[in-house]
Formats: structure tokens, sequence, C-alpha cells
């Protein structure tokens, strides 16, 4: 039985209900059940999830903010396509800020978060190979944590606006052959420098290591491109 693109919302009492349906139609395009270039219907979403079409409303111009969605005039709403041109941009800003990020994190993480940042490099070791979507969700969770690191709440809230919007293309990255056990590696690095205090070297590594993931991501789509 094929699986639905959006599952109804379940109300939450600590979020509102357009805070809901955004985050439900992001992992949607995120995770490629709503594909670059498909119109985005208000009525037929909205019925999907079980609400009014308002809150959909709300969530599209929200999701148009944040580069997940482009508006044609005339036309409507529509899953925004990234092109070569906008991966290696976002990339570019990318490196500099994780970069940014690993640096600080070397200067001010506390030994609590030095140990959680060890358990999470551990956690990426044991789902390494046999589950993608858990390797993603642990990679992801091991970058959050230099992020919270660093101490600069404004460097996470625009590092993770970006790693966001790039997030449906971080499991075809770590999918190329090679690409995980080189990514662990890169981790176990970022983290022995950041535990040695090595500002300099966690922000030589940090650049290096999303430049590697993105020279993957390239290859990948050059792969599909043939």
């Amino acid at each position: 039985m094929e699986e639905p693109r959006l599952i109804p919302i379940k109300l939450d009492n600590y979020k509102p209900l357009r805070e809901l349906v955004f985050e439900s139609l992001r992992e949607a395009i995120i995770q490629g059940r709503l594909k670059p270039g498909e119109r985005l219907m208000e009525i037929q979403l909205a019925e999907e999830m079980g609400v009014s079409r308002t809150p959909v409303r709300e969530a599209i111009r929200k999701l148009e903010l944040e580069g997940f969605v482009v508006m044609v005039p005339r036309k409507g709403a529509y899953v925004a396509g990234i092109s070569v041109k906008d991966i290696v941009d976002v990339f570019e800003v990318r490196a500099a800020l994780e970069a940014l990020a690993a640096g600080l994190a070397a200067e001010r993480i506390t030994e609590e978060e030095l140990e959680e940042l060890e358990r999470a490099l551990v956690k990426t070791y044991e789902v390494s190979g046999h589950d993608l979507e858990a390797l993603v969700e642990t990679d992801t969770r091991f970058h959050e944590l230099i992020y919270k690191a660093s101490r600069n709440e404004r460097l996470v809230q625009i590092i993770t606006n970006l790693a966001d919007q790039i997030q449906r293309f971080r499991a075809t990255s770590l999918a190329q052959p090679g690409r995980t056990k080189h990514a662990l590696e890169e981790h176990k690095q970022i983290v022995e420098a950041i535990s040695e205090r090595n500002v300099e070297l966690a922000q030589i590594l940090a650049r290096e290591h999303i430049e590697n993931a993105e020279q993957s991501l390239l290859n990948a789509l050059g792969e599909a491109k043939e």
C-alpha cells in the first residue's frame, strides 16, 4: 500500500495549528513526498491533513519565506526545486558557519556537552550501514550538539535554517559509496579537535567536512543526470 503524502494533523497543546501544518508540509518536502515542481493546492492539502485552508495558507507563506516553496503569479504555489547553483551557494555559506560553530564550541563546550557529543559519535557508528534514515537522524543530531555548544543563538538559528533547506539531499549524500565511512571519520576528528580545545583545527575540519559532503552530493546528482 502506498504511503500517504501527508499524515492527518494530531493536535499538540504546546503548538498552534498553523505550526503543526507547517512542520508537516516541510517534512513532506524534505522527505520527497511532495516533489520539486509539484503544485500545492490548498483545498487538497487541507483535506489530506484534516484541517481548514487557513492554516495551510499560512504554512505555505512561511515555507515560501524559508525557500521551500515558490509562488508563481496567477498560477499558485509550487514546491521549490534546488539547482546545482543553489546547492553550491548554500554549502558555501554553511561551510563557513559550521567552521564558526565548531571553533566556538572548542572554546565554550562544557564537559557534560562533550560527553553528549562523544555519545552521539558512538551512536552514529552503531547505526552506520544499517538504516539510512536513522543515520541521517544521528548525523543531524551530532551537528546540532556542536551548534548548541557554540553558545551563539543567532548562529544556531541561521545555520539551522540553511540545514533545513538542504536536508532533503542529506540522505543522497550519505548514500554514496564510501561517504558514510569518511563522514564518520571526519566526525571523530572534529570531536577530537573540540575536546582538545583546538579552535583553528576544529574550524578547518568542520569546513572540510561540509565541503566533502557537498562534493558527494554533487557527484550523486551528476550520476543521476547521466
